[in-house]
C-alpha cells in the first residue's frame, strides 16, 4: 500500500471507531488523499548553477543555467512554470548575460525531454506553436525571449552546432540584440519584428525582436520564424529543429520575474 492509501486507511479506521458514518468516512478519505497529492506535487528549488528539474511531467524541463558569471541566483520549478527567488547578477549589458534561466521542450545539449515530436528535420517541419504566459519585473537588466536550437543532425552531443533562433519578446534596462540589423519591421505571426543577424561559437544567431513589447503570447508559430531565416539563407533545410527554450537573459538581477504556463505543440506529435 503506497503511504497516502496508508494515510487515508488510517484516518478512516479511527473515524468508524469514532462512530461516523460511510459519507463522512468517504468525504474526509479523499480530502486525506487530495492533500496528500498535493503535497507530493511540491516545487522544487534549483540554486546550483547548472542544475536542471523536469517541470510538471517528462516533457518540459527547467534549468537554472547560470552560466556567464559565478553570482548566485534560485528559482522554483513548478508544472510548466519557473520563478525566479534570488538573482545577485551585475554584469555589463555589453557582453554576454550572467544565466538564462528557462524551461525547455526537446534537448538543451544533455539532457532532453521525453518526447517523439522533436527533433525534426527543418525539410519536414510541421506546424509548431508555443504559448508563454510570464509576469515580469520593472528593475534589473534583462530580456525575455525564445531561443529555438538548430544542429546539423538529429541528436546534439554537446553544444549545438547550427543556428540559434531567438525570438525576442521584451527587454528592459536598454540591452538590445546583437549582430547587425537585416530588416526592419518584417510581419511574421501577426506581429512585426526586427531582425538580426549574428554569430557566437561558430553558430548563427538570428534574432526577432518584437516591435512593441509583450508579457504573452498565444499560438505563436515558431515554425514561421524557422522558415523565415531558412529563407534568408542563415538555416539548411537538412538541419534539425532540437529543442524550444523560454526565459531570461539575465544581466543585472532578475528576481521576481516568472513563467508562469509554457507550452509547445508540434502538428501531429
Amino acid at each position: 500500500m503506497n503511504p497516502a492509501a496508508q494515510i487515508a486507511f488510517r484516518v478512516a479506521v479511527a473515524f468508524v471507531v469514532l462512530g461516523l458514518g460511510g459519507a463522512s468516512v468517504a468525504a474526509v478519505v479523499g480530502l486525506v488523499l487530495n492533500n496528500v497529492g498535493t503535497a507530493a506535487a511540491a516545487k522544487v528549488s534549483l540554486c546550483a548553477k547548472d542544475a536542471v528539474a523536469p517541470a510538471g511531467g517528462k516533457d518540459y524541463l527547467a534549468q537554472n543555467n547560470v552560466w556567464g558569471a559565478d553570482t548566485p541566483q534560485c528559482v522554483t520549478v513548478g508544472d510548466q512554470s519557473l520563478r525566479i527567488d534570488s538573482a545577485g547578477h551585475d554584469v555589463s549589458p555589453e557582453g554576454a548575460p550572467a544565466a538564462t534561466p528557462s524551461l525547455v521542450r526537446g534537448c538543451h545539449w544533455h539532457e532532453c525531454t521525453d518526447v517523439g515530436d522533436l527533433p525534426v528535420q527543418v525539410s519536414a517541419m510541421p506546424r509548431i506553436t508555443s504559448d508563454w504566459v510570464s509576469r515580469q519585473v520593472d528593475t534589473g537588466i534583462f530580456n525575455a525571449a525564445y531561443v529555438v536550437w538548430f544542429h546539423s543532425g538529429p541528436v546534439a552531443n554537446g553544444t549545438p552546432d547550427s543556428a540559434e533562433v531567438v525570438i525576442w519578446l521584451r527587454s528592459r534596462g536598454g540591452v538590445r540584440p546583437g549582430g547587425t540589423l537585416l530588416a526592419g519591421e518584417t510581419p511574421i505571426a501577426g506581429a512585426r519584428w526586427n531582425v538580426w543577424l549574428d554569430r557566437d561559437q561558430g553558430r548563427v544567431r538570428i534574432t526577432y525582436e518584437r516591435v512593441g513589447e509583450v508579457t504573452s503570447v498565444r499560438g505563436l508559430d515558431i515554425s514561421a520564424f524557422t522558415q523565415d531565416s531558412v529563407g534568408r539563407g542563415q538555416i539548411s533545410p537538412d538541419w534539425y529543429l532540437i529543442a524550444v527554450e523560454a526565459g531570461f537573459n539575465l544581466w543585472r538581477g532578475g528576481a521576481g520575474n516568472e513563467i508562469q504556463n509554457f507550452s509547445v505543440e508540434v502538428d501531429g506529435g
